[in-house]
């Protein structure tokens, strides 16, 4: 095996024995040969476009089967055994429609030839030949490239995947997708081109952020600040964990008047602030800190655990026996959850003690979404002029378990108290509990929601700057932001996209990202890693 798609990769280099995410290479190498057989029928949805025809199998089934692929989503091989075949099939029936409307189906690449062996012995001996490390590219920057551009579309394609659910679909974004597959096949792009089609990733993106947020208010209703608890009330006990707000009502309806008690975890926080879910009694706090101290906390959950998405370390779910998985995620020894009935995480919730007693602890609040944070906008910019607010951090991204992630929670302590810190996605967990008080009624810590609400994040960046007349680039605002995984990856590329500079990024810079290709970066977006709090905030501030 080989992977280096996540900022925890072994020696920031690549895993090449067992992830660092707990991933048997085993299950990186048939990742990879999903993704080749994805490659393949990519070539065949990108000339069906060309005769006219737009296959819903082909891009539902790219979608799902490549956000499978993601860091900590899914370890089940069996998943995988099943949906590589799959993959064929679904080609060689989109192959017919080709051939029927005198299309091209002779295709150079060989993975659009790829048929998979019978055995898993066979298949794993396919993956050794096309894995990242088996890229027959010779330039480093253009495979650099290349691996940017495919983590990218991971992130693309997760986020896709849920906004298809909710019901919100564009066709220009399933087209990209399977472009981009496509591109992977070949070496004879130029850097320049495949420059624009890392960028293009970033604008794709910015769509399906947009598809998910429309998704997620049309359904649910726009956020409202709503304070959080994070104690917990004594009786039987669900926790989620994940992104996925449909698994999360589903839950809601299924359980409500069973008396139990359904909790939030990590990404699924901000679903708190949504009407159409806040809206059940049942619905009450939020367990967990970091992700960190996932290890510590899961065990000791008394409930079940259901996980929606990637917002887990997988070596906390091996130490209960109460985790479910939902949608694509799947993991050895984890009940899966099929048709979104939750019938057996409600039967082990009723089966476990649950809470003993109640447990009041502080509360958060959350619910800082465009609509809110813009319906105050006049104030806010009365307070800039005024001198009262000097500068906006948006401290935002991922968490992880790297000790240097402790960077944010010190750089949030020592922000200025004439500054406000704007947060998303699940690194805000390193400080989301901490009182930083108000300015002029202004909470000086802003929950804007899950990582893909850095679409309400980018609104709102708009919005002050045509409130300022000025670009987004020259407003008080800087951007610190944390990495792990490759939804990070394609916000990192819609944010290049929209032309915003000066981001600093840390714990580390990307193992994927060769010498030639940050020196392009700095040069066009003066990126830059993170230092120290106190350097980076006198950088910043003066």
């Amino acid at each position: 095996m080989f992977c280096y798609q996540c900022e925890q990769t072994a020696k920031g280099q690549g895993c090449d024995k067992i992830g660092v995410c707990g991933k048997q290479p085993e299950v990186a190498e048939l990742q990879d040969l999903l993704v080749y057989a994805l490659q393949g029928l990519s070539l065949f949805a990108v000339e069906a476009r060309r005769v006219g025809i737009t296959d819903k199998e082909a891009n539902s089934f790219a979608c799902t089967s490549l956000f499978s692929t993601l860091t900590n989503v899914n370890f089940d091989q069996k998943y995988f055994l099943e949906t590589i075949p799959r993959a064929v099939k679904i080609r060689e029936k989109l192959k017919g429609k080709i051939e029927a409307a005198g299309g091209k189906t002779d295709f150079a690449s060989p993975a659009a030839g790829f048929q998979p062996a019978g055995t898993i012995e066979g298949l794993l001996s396919q993956a050794a030949g096309v894995g990242l490390k088996a890229d027959p590219e010779e330039n480093t920057d253009l495979r650099s490239l290349k691996h940017t551009l495919l983590f990218g579309i991971k992130g693309v394609a997760a986020y896709t995947d849920h906004a298809r659910i909710l019901g919100q679909e564009d066709d220009a974004v399933y087209a990209f997708i399977h472009e981009a597959l496509a591109s992977l096949t070949r070496n004879d792009i130029p850097v320049n081109d495949r420059i624009g089609l890392v960028l293009k990733c970033g604008e794709v993106n910015l769509r399906a952020m947009e598809l998910l947020d429309a998704g997620n208010t049309g359904v649910y209703g726009y956020p409202v600040p709503t304070p959080v608890a994070l104690g917990h009330k004594k009786g039987k006990a669900i926790l989620v964990s994940g992104h996925d707000l449909v698994d999360m009502e589903g839950l809601l309806k299924q359980s409500e008047g069973k008396g139990i008690y359904v909790y939030t975890h990590g990404e699924m926080l901000p679903t708190h602030g949504y009407p159409g879910l806040k809206k059940y009694p049942h619905f009450y706090g939020h367990f967990g800190t970091a992700w960190q101290n996932q290890q510590k906390e899961f065990p000791t959950f008394p409930g079940a655990i259901l996980m929606t998405t990637n917002c887990i370390q997988r070596p906390a779910a091996v130490y209960a026996d109460n985790i479910f998985t939902s949608g694509c995620v799947g993991w050895p020894g984890a009940t899966h959850i099929e048709n979104r009935d939750f019938t057996p995480v409600i039967e082990k919730a009723l089966a476990l003690p649950g809470f003993a007693e109640d447990s009041n602890g502080k509360t958060v609040t959350v619910g800082f979404a465009r609509n809110t944070v813009m319906s105050v906008a006049g104030k806010v910019i009365e307070a800039v002029k005024g001198k009262k607010i000097r500068h906006f951090f948006l401290v935002a991204g991922c968490d992880g378990a790297k000790p240097g992630r402790n960077y944010y929670t010190e750089f949030v302590e020592k922000v200025p108290k004439d500054c406000i810190v704007l947060t998303l996605a699940c690194g805000k967990y390193r400080f989301f509990d901490k009182d930083l008080g108000t300015i002029e009624g202004i909470p000086r810590l802003l929950d804007i929601g899950q990582c893909n609400d850095a679409y309400s994040a980018i609104q709102i960046a708009v919005a002050l700057a045509k409130a300022f007349n000025v670009g987004v680039n020259d407003l008080p605002l800087s951007m610190i932001l944390s990495w792990y995984e490759q939804k990070a990856v394609a916000i990192l590329l819609t944010l290049f996209h929209l032309g915003i500079k000066n981001i600093r990024l840390g714990p580390s810079l990307p193992a994927f990202v060769s010498p030639g290709v940050l020196d392009v970066l700095v040069k066009n977006f003066q990126i830059k890693p993170i230092t120290t709090p106190d350097e980076d905030l006198k950088a910043i501030l003066g």
